[in-house]
């Protein structure tokens, strides 16, 4: 089924909610923290966190983010720009949200501030059908697309030993020369391990 951004979007707000986040600590090192996405909309998503937080904090000096949510056999990642909208949009998040009106109940949701996640690359991938993986790619906001993964290079003879090096047998030699299906790839590397040639390159990726 061909799936757009916002088929991603709603499906990490709505039906996956609670994510994994990451930021930098004041110390340099990760904080993961887990957090609900509240909203989506064709601009990004939008989470918030109290002012009293040192979350709250990094956010606003990082501007940056992380974050990863699973549900069943698939997961739904992004990186990139958020911004501080202060209360902006807090009444819908809370009648989106009902449970949020326990924990902050009156005027206590003052002490909260929305952030919106609104300039980011992400990934949504499905393992489902374990012999048969997919990776989709997308972004929000403008953010340019990042190329990743393994890509054959000029050079490559066609002898098909990274074929038989890739777990999930997503390369295709109908042209001539091999070419590697991104929306299947592990990201292993065993093909690139495998080339005689060494003309697939690793691209995008820390």
């Amino acid at each position: 089924m061909l799936m757009e951004c916002s088929d991603y979007l709603r499906l990490l707000a709505e039906d996956i909610h609670t994510v994994a986040v990451a930021t930098m600590g004041t110390d340099g090192r990760p904080r993961l923290r887990a957090i609900d996405i509240m909203l989506w909309d064709e601009d990004g998503v939008y989470f918030l966190t109290a002012r009293g937080k040192s979350f709250y904090a990094e956010l606003v000096d990082q501007g940056f983010v992380a974050l990863t949510g699973i549900k069943g056999k698939f997961s739904i990642s992004m990186r990139g720009e958020v911004q501080d909208i202060g209360g902006e949009r807090l009444d819908e998040i809370f009648e989106k949200n009902p449970y949020m009106k326990e924990i902050y109940p009156g005027r206590t949701r003052e002490a909260l501030a929305v952030f919106h996640l609104c300039k980011a690359v992400g990934e949504y991938f499905d393992i489902s059908v374990p012999s048969r993986v997919r990776r989709d790619p997308f972004t929000v906001g403008g953010a340019g697309a990042i190329e990743t993964g393994y890509f054959v290079g000029s050079g490559c003879i066609g002898c098909g030993r990274c074929l038989r090096a890739c777990p999930q047998r997503c390369i295709d030699f109908s042209s001539g020369r091999a070419l590697i299906d991104q929306k299947r790839c592990l990201h292993c590397g065993r093909c690139a391990t495998a080339c005689p040639s060494r003309v697939i390159e690793r691209r995008g990726m820390a």
